[in-house]
């Protein structure tokens, strides 16, 4: 365990990239809509505020952050002689510790956006009616959930890149876009986007935001642990 951590302060050797760099685009992204909300009308407080899917953006900037720690970091954790599992669970231990950070901080942030009103002018970026939860610690855990989804996805396209250059990557990405159309298609083909729609507005946040992403997230790991044993530097 403690070699594991060793290697973890390793890969956070960078810590205002690997842990800034999403909240600072984050509060960028947030900056940018205040002003953007300012300059133009907003709706009236009896009608709420205006929600944006500018929260989005802290989700990508950390999903390719642990795209790079594979095509990056991997390959100098390999030469310093640290083996492919012992980096493999550091970086899930990363991954797990930054979503449970930036879970609170989303919610300290809207909280203080539920307080002032949107901001003061009406943006409803972090307090969002899926998102919403009584329980505060569940609160955490459900803006945690795609954090550990996409985090970990990253990490497995990035060890694809590794494994299978840019030609893997494109494989990848243009498998996975064929897959969407194909179920949209029989999605549409049998007239099941009614109860598509009834899955998504029935199913618990807490399970939709959490439960179902942490499933998909053990996927994606144990995805990048077999095809980290046979990526190179």
């Amino acid at each position: 365990m403690n070699r594991i951590i060793h290697v973890a302060r390793i890969q956070l050797v960078n810590a205002k990239m690997v842990i800034g760099f999403p909240l600072f685009i984050l509060l960028f992204v947030l900056a940018a809509n205040i002003v953007l909300f300012l300059a133009a009308p907003f709706p009236e407080p009896e009608q709420g505020s205006s929600p944006t899917g500018a929260l989005m953006s802290i989700y990508i900037a950390t999903m390719i952050l642990h795209v790079q720690t594979m095509t990056q970091m991997f390959p100098y954790a390999l030469g310093m002689s640290i083996t492919r599992r012992d980096f493999l669970a550091a970086a899930g231990l990363v991954v797990v510790g930054q979503a449970l950070l930036y879970g609170v901080a989303l919610s300290v942030l809207r909280l203080i956006e539920t307080a002032t009103n949107g901001w003061g002018v009406g943006v409803a970026m972090f307090d969002l009616p899926f998102l919403e939860v009584s329980n505060p610690v569940m609160q955490v855990l459900v803006y945690a959930g795609p954090f550990l989804l996409l985090s970990f996805a990253g990490l497995w396209a990035g060890v694809v890149y590794q494994r299978w250059g840019q030609l893997g990557v494109w494989i990848l990405s243009l498998s996975l876009a064929a897959l969407l159309i194909g179920a949209a298609a029989l999605v549409g083909w049998r007239n099941w986007w009614p109860e598509v729609g009834s899955f998504f507005a029935d199913t618990p946040t807490p399970v939709l935001l959490f439960v179902y992403p942490v499933v998909l997230a053990a996927v994606f790991a144990g995805s990048t642990y077999f095809t980290t044993r046979r990526a190179t530097a």
